[in-house]
């Protein structure tokens, strides 16, 4: 049996999973997510604050995914109670971010300025114009949306450049040296 697909998942006090058929709801504070259970998977309530993923068959597919699934569920779980939040930082002179209405706006030394609008759920926060917080219940759309942010202007190892995870290390390159 798969290690993380055996794994009980907790389900906060104000969370509530809605199991129909082949269809679960979490409903919490911050939002709603909906997910579609697979054929050879089910759920199980071990009681009113646990519940379980089990697989009704041992074929290569349900075994495949029967933690990613798990996975998946327990992180919308934990994102309706308390969203995910990825942060970067601008590193760079001139480079700056801002927020016009939904869109990110960044000046990062290019010729002209990059816009990033993200999708339905996922907010944007600017912060003293070079620090961004990318906010969400869906974590692997906060992650993408965070990706696409950081491949704007990727760090670069000789001066430390660049659009940074928040607490990303960039190892610096020494440049060339002269005779």
């Amino acid at each position: 049996m798969s290690r993380i697909g055996k794994q009980l998942i907790k389900i906060p006090a104000q969370v509530n999973v809605i199991v129909t058929d082949n269809k679960i709801v979490i409903k919490g504070p911050k939002g709603e997510a909906s997910h579609t259970l697979p054929s050879f998977l089910e759920i199980t309530f071990k009681d009113e604050t646990t519940l379980q993923v089990l697989r009704k068959q041992e074929t290569r597919e349900a075994r495949e995914i029967h933690g990613l699934f798990r996975s998946l569920l327990a992180n919308s779980i934990y994102g309706t109670a308390n969203p995910f939040i990825k942060s970067l930082e601008l590193k760079g002179v001139g480079y700056k971010a801002s927020i016009d209405k939904r869109t990110l706006i960044l000046s990062v030394g290019y010729t002209h300025p990059i816009k990033i609008t993200p999708p339905e759920g996922i907010s944007i926060q600017v912060e003293s114009n070079t620090i961004i917080h990318v906010t969400g219940i869906n974590k692997e759309k906060v992650g993408l949306i965070a990706q696409q942010i950081h491949s704007t202007r990727p760090p670069e190892p000789y001066k430390g450049k660049g659009v940074l995870y928040k607490g990303e290390v960039i190892q610096r390159k020494v440049g060339k040296s002269s005779k």
